[in-house]
């Protein structure tokens, strides 16, 4: 009996099982390979979506983040505009109260104004023309207005009668 052709046809029924068995892992493996590429073809698929729209997101913001820019810089020039004519007015307006306390029987009314030194100031001595007025409370701004008025109707009545 020749026993060493059987010992070799089995052992390459035996090594050719092993191939086919190795073959089936191997087809599995890349079955889950595909599987796994077409995943990350769709998680690919939808980082490059969402990297579109946030960059929308920022071309937007960016327009927004101009007008708001333009839209405050024009609303600064107009409160420094404004800031101006408030504070002319202000120097205006003291400038008027000094020339009212100059008047006789208005100076009641500004005996709170106080000098440069705080203290304060000595009405009947002369003012320099080039010092300004330093302002006073606009409470006793209005308080001395009301009175001149009321002194300015007084002195109409007088008069009239």
């Amino acid at each position: 009996m020749n026993v060493l052709p059987l010992t070799i046809e089995s052992m390459v029924a035996l090594l050719l099982l092993a191939t086919i068995l190795y073959c089936v892992r191997l087809n599995s493996q890349l079955k889950r390979l595909k599987a796994d590429e077409s995943s990350m073809k769709n998680v690919i698929g939808e980082l490059v979506a969402g990297i579109e729209n946030a960059e929308r997101a920022i071309s937007g913001l960016k327009a927004t983040v101009r007008q708001a820019d333009e839209s405050l810089s024009g609303r600064l020039k107009d409160a420094e505009r404004f800031c101006k004519q408030i504070k002319i007015g202000t120097e205006a307006a003291a400038e008027v109260l000094f020339r009212l306390g100059q008047v006789d029987g208005a100076r009641p009314w500004l005996l709170g104004v106080e000098g440069s030194e705080g203290e304060p100031q000595d009405l009947d001595k002369p003012r320099d023309p080039d010092e300004k007025p330093v302002p006073t409370d606009p409470m006793s701004i209005v308080a001395a207005a009301q009175a001149l008025a009321e002194r300015a109707q007084a002195r109409a009545k007088a008069i009239a009668a």
